[in-house]
């Protein structure tokens, strides 16, 4: 529904090689019933929690307890992980309350790229290293240290590339730079993490490496984003945090900037001189041999019909979905809802998400998970309209004071409906993608699903974002002759002293084009994504060469 209230289904997936699939960010098992059994010997799945005996449960306590620093140290890495998503998800809104165009917004939303496209580099990661320094902190460590430089530079800079209000306006270019350079930074760590989680704890203890990485990353995209939004805001702090106005919020983005950069730079040098890695583990057989092959069982993957037929069929689903989700809120902070508030609706909605996927993988664990995709698409098509429909009716309940509390209960509820929609129709694709995944190669196999399903959500969100303007039709008001069809046209309205006024807003004309496209897909292409659920293993089954 906007960069920081909707969940992002672009979001972040294990790298290529990875021997974990449990609980992520949006969770299909609770963290002690979640399966990891990739990574183990054999590539055999192996529950981490099973009912034992007492005797049994006794010693998983005492080693839970014996690795509680290891447990510590990745719940504070995936934390700082989820900072500059949080961040980043941040600066969206930040340019629309500075009046940025839509096109600046489609430019920038490329900055959610990598953490869907890190399957591209994620066999480096997993095959350069510095044996002697250990496997993961040679990735590890110089990154957080990149990243922990380059904020403190950062927040020398960042006003500047802001704007200052007074005829300049952000640099979009110079930002997008910016915060691309964090998320891949922050998707490289991510990789990193996620390989040292599975030698960091042991296989009793391994479960809790999902755990730390939901609760961690959804704890740094909070400060990053909710946080940091109602403390720069300056009408949060002088109504609930001052008893004096000021003109600006407790903190601004150099401020955080400077600070999170500091513990980033803090943080690594102590993993860097404190923490050792576990050298003496074998790698698996799943894991390939190198960058060359994995890169060439990547691509006999996804050579595969049954494979093929389902990455164009997924890249093209989310169409229908790409105005409500990526202008909605935008539209709504161009009404007047303040960005603060509409980031604050992310709180109530933590325990829906959580709570979501353990409903909803009850019914896409039996054999046609992609049911439930196809009967929840129609009612999430429907919602894009909805959200238009509360675009159109937000500045007609304003007053000065700002938005009644109803208005707010109706946001709020609108945004359940759409979670609902959207979780039903990720974990059926999740579910699927683990159904048909060749467990001989399952975390390379799964990872790349992912990263096509993420990119499928990923390219029609900055496709929507750009179509906005080119699509709103504006007329110059209080000047005859004159038009605002471009740029240099709406100057020459205003020196004649008229204003461009919007004629048809491009948002309403992208949002029932989105939603025809959507049920065009829904009936015609559909049943055929369903018919996948009818192919045998033999068609998902890779054919290796050793």
């Amino acid at each position: 529904m906007s960069p920081t209230i909707a969940a992002k289904e672009g979001g972040r997936q294990r790298r290529a090689g990875s021997h974990q699939h449990c609980l992520d960010v949006r969770s299909e098992a609770p963290p002690g019933l979640a399966l990891c059994g990739d990574g183990l010997p054999g590539g055999e799945a192996e529950a981490l929690l099973l009912p034992a005996a007492e005797a049994a449960s006794s010693r998983r306590a005492r080693g839970c307890r014996a690795e509680l620093g290891s447990i510590l140290l990745l719940l504070v890495l995936y934390v700082l992980q989820g900072i500059p998503l949080g961040l980043a998800g941040s600066v969206p809104l930040i340019l629309q309350s500075k009046s940025a165009s839509y096109t600046d917004q489609a430019f920038f939303s490329f900055v959610f790229w990598p953490f869907s496209l890190k399957l591209l580099w994620a066999p480096l990661v997993d095959a350069v290293y510095l044996r002697s320094f250990g496997r993961r902190k040679s990735w590890l460590v110089p990154t957080q240290y990149v990243l922990g430089l380059f904020m403190i530079y950062m927040s020398t800079q960042v006003d500047l590339l802001l704007g200052d209000g007074e005829g300049r306006g952000p640099n979009v270019v110079a930002l997008t730079g910016t915060f691309f350079f964090f998320e891949f930074l922050a998707a490289t760590q991510d990789i990193a993490v996620d390989g040292w989680a599975l030698t960091m704890l042991s296989r009793e203890n391994v479960g809790y490496a999902s755990t730390c990485n939901s609760v961690g990353q959804t704890a740094g995209y909070f400060l990053g984003n909710v946080l940091f939004l109602a403390l720069e805001s300056a009408s949060f702090c002088n109504k609930y945090l001052r008893f004096q106005p000021q003109p600006q919020g407790i903190v601004t983005l150099s401020d955080f900037l400077f600070f999170w950069g500091a513990v980033f730079l803090i943080t690594t040098t102590l993993v860097a001189l404190l923490k050792k890695e576990n050298k003496e583990l074998t790698p698996t057989k799943e894991e390939t041999k190198g960058i060359t092959d994995t890169y060439r069982l990547l691509f006999s993957i996804i050579k595969m019909p049954a494979v093929l037929t389902f990455c164009l069929l997924i890249l093209t689903a989310k169409v229908g979905f790409s105005a409500a989700d990526a202008v909605t809120g935008l539209k709504l902070v161009e009404e007047g809802v303040p960005k603060e508030h509409l980031a604050l609706l992310a709180v109530p909605m933590v325990p829906l998400q959580i709570i979501l996927p353990l409903i909803i993988s009850k019914y896409t664990a039996g054999p046609q998970p992609l049911n439930t995709f196809y009967k929840a698409m129609p009612f999430r098509l429907l919602l894009g309209l909805e959200f238009a429909f509360l675009v159109w009716w937000t500045p007609k309940v304003k007053h000065e004071g700002g938005f009644p509390v109803y208005y707010y209960v109706v946001v709020l509820l609108s945004y359940a409906l759409h979670q609902i929609t959207l979780y039903s129709m990720y974990v059926a694709v999740m579910a699927f993608n683990a159904k048909v995944s060749d467990p001989l190669i399952g975390g390379t196999y799964m990872t790349l699903l992912n990263t096509v399903s993420n990119l499928g959500g990923n390219w029609p969100s900055t496709v929507a974002l750009w179509l906005v303007d080119p699509l709103t039709v504006k007329e110059c008001a209080g000047a005859q002759e004159q038009s605002c069809g471009t740029t240099v046209a709406a100057e020459l309205c205003t020196k004649a002293g008229g204003s461009c006024v919007t004629a048809l807003d491009g948002y309403y004309v992208e949002s029932v084009i989105c939603v025809i496209l959507g049920f065009c897909w829904w009936f015609l292409l559909g049943p055929k994504f369903k018919k996948l659920q009818d192919e045998g293993q033999s068609s998902w089954k890779c054919k290796r060469t050793n």
